[in-house]
């Protein structure tokens, strides 16, 4: 059974945490933020008919943690409860490279594809970065297009960007990233 716990105190909107116990121990099966057409809240109800509002210990950290920092907080989050093994092979692989982008830093799609040994894949590292079932978790706000511009973000691109300045990453006037610098960048 899948169950849904919310965060309500985020300047985002509502962010929900859909979870269930495998083996005993609760795992995150996917994190639903809101866009500026569709909030989290109905995002679930539409993924998940029927899912039951509940919480434990774990996903109240959790949510703790996600809610501090979107406060501005800088929070390294662990994979621990995440339920990884729903991804694919390929996206499991993006994920984990995106998660090791650190805190104020950023990438390209085009780099990190190139970081996993697959060069001419940058469009399905923005595929499996798109489907991204735990987003602020795993990062994939830190990843933009090879001209600086932010991409896509399933929050849209204005959250992408407030989270990145929360971070203090800095755009110039015209909407780019400033000055980025870019992890996996060939040396």
């Amino acid at each position: 059974m899948i169950h849904q716990t919310i965060i309500k105190t985020s300047s985002y909107g509502p962010i929900a945490l859909a979870w269930s116990k495998f083996n005993g121990r609760p795992q995150i099966v996917k994190i639903i933020i809101s866009s500026l057409t569709s909030p989290a809240d109905r995002k679930v109800a539409e993924l998940y008919p029927g899912i039951t509002y509940a919480s434990c210990p774990e996903i109240d950290t959790v949510c703790s943690e996600v809610a501090a920092y979107l406060n501005g907080k800088k929070i390294t989050f662990s994979l621990e409860l995440l339920k990884l093994e729903t991804c694919s092979a390929f996206q499991k692989a993006v994920l984990l490279a995106d998660y090791a982008i650190p805190h104020g830093s950023v990438t390209s799609y085009g780099l990190l594809a190139a970081h996993l040994g697959k060069p001419k894949a940058a469009r399905a590292v923005g595929t499996a970065l798109a489907t991204n079932p735990f987003p602020i978790l795993i990062p994939c706000h830190r990843v933009i297009r090879s001209d600086r511009t932010l991409g896509g973000f399933g929050g849209g691109s204005q959250m992408k960007r407030a989270l990145l300045e929360a971070e203090e990453v800095t755009f110039d006037k015209t909407g780019r990233v400033a000055n980025p610098h870019l992890h996996y960048q060939a040396l």
